[in-house]
C-alpha cells in the first residue's frame, strides 16, 4: 500500500459533542473534504453502517474509505464477547477496503465528559497490563485474519494516553497489534511524537495528523479543563498550523518506509473554524510536508 491522505468528518461535525455541526449533512462533508484534496474519509456518526448503504456514496464522491473508530471494552468483557461486538464493525471495514481499525480501550473514560477533567482518567494498575495485553492480541489476531490490522489509538482521557503507557501497550501485545500514531493526543499527554515514532516505526499501521495550539494547550493544563472545554477553545487544529515538528516526523516515516493513510482528525468548533477553510489549509500542509520528506503519496 501507498501513502494517501485521508480526513476525519470531526473537521465539520463532532461524535463526542453532536451538537458541533450537528446540522451539517453528510453530503457537505464528503464533498467538501473531496473538495479541500482529500482521498478518503474515516466514519463518523452520521455515516451509514452497511457497505450497501456506504459504499455507492463513496463511490458517488470519488473517496475511499479510510478507517473507523471502534469502543473497545476488553477491561470489562471477555475476548469473545469483544470479538462477537466488533463483528459488524469489522465487516463495514473489509467490504471496503479499508485495512486499518481505530480501535481504543474506553472503559472508564472521560474524554466525552465535559463536565470531567482530562486529569481524572482512568489507568491500568501494573499488574493489569499482561492480561489487558494478551486478549488484545487475541482480538487482533482474529482481526487481521479477516484481512483488517488493529490500529491501537491512544487517546486523551482513556488508559493508554502517555508516551510510558505505550510503551506498556507496545511490550505487552503482539505484532497483530498495530499503533495509531496521533500527534495531537501524544503532545497533550506530554510525550513526543517523534521519539514514539522512531521507537515503534515497525508498529504504526495509522496516523492521525492534529496540530495543538501550544498556548491553548498550556491553559486547559493550568485550569485542569476537560477535554470537550479544550477542544472548544481551539486546542487543536490542522497539521502546519500549530506547535508540532511535522518535519521531522514525517522524515522518519519515510526512512521508516510507512504505507497507510495519513488522516487530519483536528476538532474544533465549526462554527469558529470554517470547516472548508481548515480542511483545505490541511491537505495543503500534508501535501506539502510529504513533498519535502520525501513521502510519494497516491489518489
Amino acid at each position: 500500500m501507498s501513502v494517501r491522505i485521508g480526513i476525519n468528518p470531526l473537521t465539520w461535525t463532532n461524535d463526542d459533542l453532536p451538537s458541533l455541526g450537528g446540522d451539517t449533512p453528510l453530503e457537505v462533508c464528503l464533498s467538501e473534504g473531496k473538495q479541500a484534496g482529500f482521498a478518503g474519509f474515516e466514519l463518523g456518526h452520521k455515516f451509514p453502517r452497511t457497505p450497501e448503504a456506504l459504499g455507492p456514496i463513496l463511490d458517488h464522491h470519488g473517496l475511499r474509505l479510510v478507517s473507523g473508530w471502534f469502543s473497545g471494552q476488553l477491561l470489562e468483557r471477555s475476548m469473545e464477547a469483544e470479538i462477537a461486538a466488533i463483528q459488524d464493525h469489522l465487516h463495514l471495514l473489509k467490504s471496503l477496503g479499508a485495512t486499518a481499525m481505530v480501535y481504543c480501550e474506553v472503559t472508564g473514560c472521560v474524554h466525552g465528559d465535559q463536565s470531567t477533567p482530562v486529569s481524572h482518567r482512568p489507568r491500568l494498575a501494573e499488574d493489569q497490563w499482561e492480561t489487558f495485553g494478551a486478549k488484545l492480541t487475541q482480538v487482533a489476531d482474529y482481526c487481521l485474519e479477516q484481512g483488517v490490522k488493529i490500529a491501537y489509538h491512544h487517546h486523551m482521557g482513556t488508559v493508554v494516553e502517555t508516551e510510558e503507557e505505550i510503551d506498556a501497550l507496545m511490550a505487552n501485545t503482539g505484532d497483530s497489534v498495530g499503533l495509531l500514531l496521533d500527534t495531537g493526543h501524544l503532545t497533550y499527554a506530554g510525550g513526543d511524537p517523534i521519539a514514539v515514532q522512531q521507537r515503534h516505526a515497525d508498529r504504526i499501521n495509522h496516523v492521525h495528523c492534529k496540530d495543538i495550539r501550544m498556548q491553548v494547550l498550556a491553559d486547559a493544563k493550568n485550569r485542569d479543563l476537560s477535554f470537550l472545554d479544550a477542544v472548544l477553545n481551539g486546542v487543536f487544529t490542522v497539521p502546519g498550523d500549530g506547535g508540532i515538528d511535522y518535519a521531522t516526523l514525517f522524515k522518519g516515516l519515510q526512512a521508516s518506509g510507512y504505507k497507510g493513510w495519513l488522516v487530519v482528525e483536528a476538532e474544533q468548533d465549526p462554527a469558529v473554524a470554517h470547516p472548508l477553510t481548515y480542511a483545505t489549509l490541511g491537505a495543503n500542509n500534508l501535501k506539502r510536508l510529504c513533498a519535502e520528506a520525501g513521502i510519494t503519496l497516491s489518489e
